[in-house]
Formats: C-alpha cells, structure tokens, sequence
C-alpha cells in the first residue's frame, strides 16, 4: 500500500482506546494521525493525559501527540475508531458520521438500529451493504459500522458453524472478566474471592445482538435469524478472557465429532486482512481447556478456543474480551471496509 490511511481514535486515553493504540502500532494499513478525549485531557500530551495500563509499552510514536477534543473539526482523520461510551457515542458518532468520516464503532448506541451494519467480518460482512442504506436513510456523507458486544463476539463465531445443523436455540452462561468494566468499573474487595452473578444490561445484548448477527440481509434489510437465545452473565476474579459455557440444540443432532469438524472446517476466506486471525476457530483436545491464562493470546488475540465439545451439543469456548471484543474487532472491520473500498 503506497499511502497509510489516517485513523482517529474517540476516547483513546480509557482501556479500550489504548487497545485501539495497541492495533494499530506498527499497522500496515492505518497511521495513527488523532487521539480525541475529554476536556479533561485535550491540549496535553498523550502521555501526560492517558494513565498507559498495558502490558506493552507505550509507543513512541503517540507520547508527544497533542490529545484533541472529540470534535470531527479538530479531528484529522480518514476513519475513527471509536472507544466512548454508549451514551456519549450516540451523539459524537452522529456527528462524525456527517462530517464524512468513517466512523468503526466499539460503542453499543448504534449496533442495532436499523440500518447500522452490525458486523463480525468472518460471520456477516455481507451486511456492510447497509451503509448504503444508512447513507440514503440519514443523509450522511460519512457512516457507522458497529461491532458486537465482547460477549456475543465469543460466541457467535462459533454459532455460524452451526447454522449448517438448523441452529435453534442456544443457552449461554459466561464467566467474564474484570478488564470488561474498565480501569474503574469493579472494586477489588467486591471481586476478589467472589463472582457476581450479575452485568447490567449484559444479557439482554447476548441474547438479542446474535440474532442480528446471524439474519440475513435482504438488500434494505436485516431479517433476524430465528434462534431462541438465554444468557446469564457473570463477572469472575480473571484479569482478561472471557469464557462461555454453550448449549446448542440443532434439528439435525449432530454428533460431537461433526460439531468438531465444522469448527475445524470454518473458513470464512476474507482474504489477508492484517489482524484476521488463522484459524478463527481453534479446537482444544486438552479436557481442562480453553482456559483464559493460556489460550487468551491465540492470533494476538483475535481467536476464539473451543473446547469439552459434549453430547447434548455443549462446549466452552473463550476469547479476549478487550482485543476480539472490542479495540481489534472495530480494526478487523475497518480492514474489510477498506478491502471493499468504503475507506
């Protein structure tokens, strides 16, 4: 690629918009040209403004970056990447969006509306033919495309092999971790020795955002896949990696061993996207796994495991909920939306 495209990130000083700084270091496509927070931290250094909690090291290319505010004026950007929360967003993106920017989501205020493509690229990407429609719907120069919740993008990756079986209803119980509520969002005396069997507004977002996920595009239209979906949503002592416990009925009962191959055979062929991993699906044979601590990391990040594949169908699958749920997958989809030439 002879010239990088210029990316903006809203909210780049809280865990997410330093993961966002994390994907695109060094990316082959993308240049890192604005960092947007609060008023709070606009006019000072990035280093200055953002409390850097990654394992990695802060790089050097953004420490002496001036912090702009999140105003598409003082933004300088081809595509942002967006990190602010869902409130905030619901205005913000709006704004961008006609402004003309391209606007890759992390944020939940726009996943299901209507005609904001909601979109995990290895399950759905014909879906982005929504941006026309939102575009002619809003009068928009720029557009919104959103990805899932850092829940559901466990476990749909792994429900879109299964569609094959005629899918009907899925039961998911998950165990997720700290880093999903932010720097600030869980009290170390409320987590330690503990699990709380409770995530605001978690369950409602796995049990209807598949659906979408899953439907298929009618040209104006998602149609809603006809699954039956229960979730309960819990919140462990683990420090980043979500794990799912899934039930899935099928009307054609495949055996373990069928469920196996159509993980092992899931091959979306998006073709050498940077941050694609391979393979999307990674099957342990170990009885003890996946497990956060070891399997968290699979394609930097970006796989899911799946493993204890059990009659009934049952199984457990596991993903990095900051990296796959969230900063990599808004990259992945801006990746895609550059390889069908919306960037």
């Amino acid at each position: 690629m002879s010239e990088l495209i210029k990316a903006g990130i809203l909210g780049a000083t809280g865990a997410v918009g330093q993961r966002f700084i994390e994907a695109l270091e060094n990316h082959p496509w993308f240049e890192i040209t604005s960092l947007a927070a609060s008023e709070r931290s606009a006019g000072k250094k990035y280093e200055k403004a953002a409390n850097w909690r990654l394992e990695s090291r802060l790089p050097d290319s953004v420490k002496d970056m001036e912090v702009v505010p999140v105003d598409p004026k003082k933004v300088e950007a081809d595509v942002v990447f967006s990190a602010l929360p869902s409130g905030f967003a619901m205005t913000v993106e709006a704004d961008f969006a006609k402004e003309g920017f391209a606007v890759a989501s992390n944020a939940s205020a726009y996943r299901m509306e209507k005609d904001v493509p909601l979109v995990i690229p290895e399950v759905n990407s014909d879906h982005l033919g929504l941006i026309d429609v939102q575009q002619d719907n809003r009068g928009w120069d720029g557009y919104i495309v959103t990805n899932p919740n850092c829940s559901t993008i466990v476990m749909v990756p792994t429900l879109k092999p299964l569609m094959q079986f005629g899918l009907e209803s899925v039961t998911v119980a998950t165990m997720q971790a700290i880093s999903g509520a932010g720097y600030n969002g869980i009290a170390s005396m409320a987590i330690l020795d503990n699990v709380v069997p409770y995530i605001g507004g978690e369950e409602e977002k796995v049990e209807t955002e598949p659906l979408k996920l899953l439907g298929e595009f009618d040209g104006t239209e998602i149609i809603d896949a006809d699954i039956d979906i229960s979730a309960s949503c819990n919140r462990v002592p683990v420090m980043d990696g979500h794990t799912e416990n899934i039930w899935a009925k099928m009307s054609q009962d495949p055996t373990p061993e069928q469920v196996k191959e159509a993980f092992l055979n899931f091959n979306p062929g998006l073709g050498d996207l940077p941050t694609e991993p391979d393979p999307v699906i990674t099957v342990r044979n170990e009885p003890d796994r996946p497990q956060p601590r070891l399997d968290r990391n699979m394609g930097k990040g970006m796989g899911i495991s799946v493993g204890r594949i059990r009659e009934g169908i049952r199984y457990t699958a596991m993903g990095h909920n900051t990296v796959r749920g969230a900063a990599g997958a808004s990259v992945l989809n801006a990746e895609l939306l550059h390889k069908i030439g919306k960037l």
